[in-house]
């Protein structure tokens, strides 16, 4: 579905993504992690069309991406921090942003939008909310237009446990309907009963790309955590 070929991006001297090559494929729950600085939000930028690689190419669903800008309407994203307008309410925001997509033949997907009872928060400024609620905001925006693809960068930080298992819970829903997820989180704990494939990512370089099963028998670690900390002081 999305496939990264020999990437390559460089911002001044420091190489963000050093010859990067994976397949991410429908039906899989896939963690993108790894230490600050090694390229994580650099490689979602570059499949989102907001980074240009220096080289190779990504595809989506067979099609390079430079020549299809129209493969993002497929993919519902939900940055680590939320900025919206100040002044706009949660109503206004959800109002603008079907606006702005204009979903033809697809069934709204308002489930976060009910179990977060934001509907009963319309009102609200976004300036007045806590950060717990700016992330059900783009929580719900993700999912709204029921995506293909989810790329989720850190969604439960800031929730309180009841939002974030409420959260999880629709995740694994939407992998059990054959969609690609992409997660990244530094509390790889939350990601134990989520994710089947793990992206390591380090100093730019495709550390590895394992499902879950082969990480923890190559570790003999159920915790991904555990399993991720054995492959690192291995390599030491």
């Amino acid at each position: 579905m999305i496939i990264a070929n020999n990437i390559n991006k460089k911002f001044g001297r420091l190489k963000a993504l050093d010859n990067v090559s994976v397949s991410c494929n429908k039906g899989e729950c896939i963690a993108l992690i790894g230490p600050n600085g090694s390229g994580k939000t650099t490689f979602i930028k570059a499949i989102l069309g907001m980074v240009l690689c220096d080289s190779g190419f990504i595809t989506f669903n067979g099609k390079n991406i430079l020549h299809d800008w129209e493969y993002r309407s497929k993919i519902g994203y939900m940055p680590q921090i939320g900025r919206y307008p100040d002044n706009m309410s949660i109503g206004q925001l959800m109002v603008m942003m079907k606006d702005i997509r204009k979903p033809k033949n697809i069934q709204l997907d308002e489930e976060l939008v009910n179990k977060f009872e934001l509907d009963k928060l319309y009102d609200k400024r976004m300036r007045t909310l806590s950060g717990g609620t700016r992330q059900k905001v783009s929580a719900s925006l993700a999912f709204l237009f029921n995506p293909e693809v989810l790329i989720l960068d850190e969604p439960t930080a800031g929730l309180d446990p009841v939002a974030a298992e409420i959260l999880k819970e629709k995740i694994i829903a939407e992998k059990a309907k054959g969609k690609l997820v992409l997660i990244t989180s530094h509390i790889l704990s939350e990601l134990d009963d989520l994710v089947s494939q793990v992206i390591y990512l380090q100093d730019g370089k495709l550390i590895f790309h394992k499902k879950i099963e082969a990480l923890r028998e190559d570790t003999g670690q159920e915790k991904l955590s555990k399993a991720i900390a054995t492959v690192m002081l291995k390599g030491r």
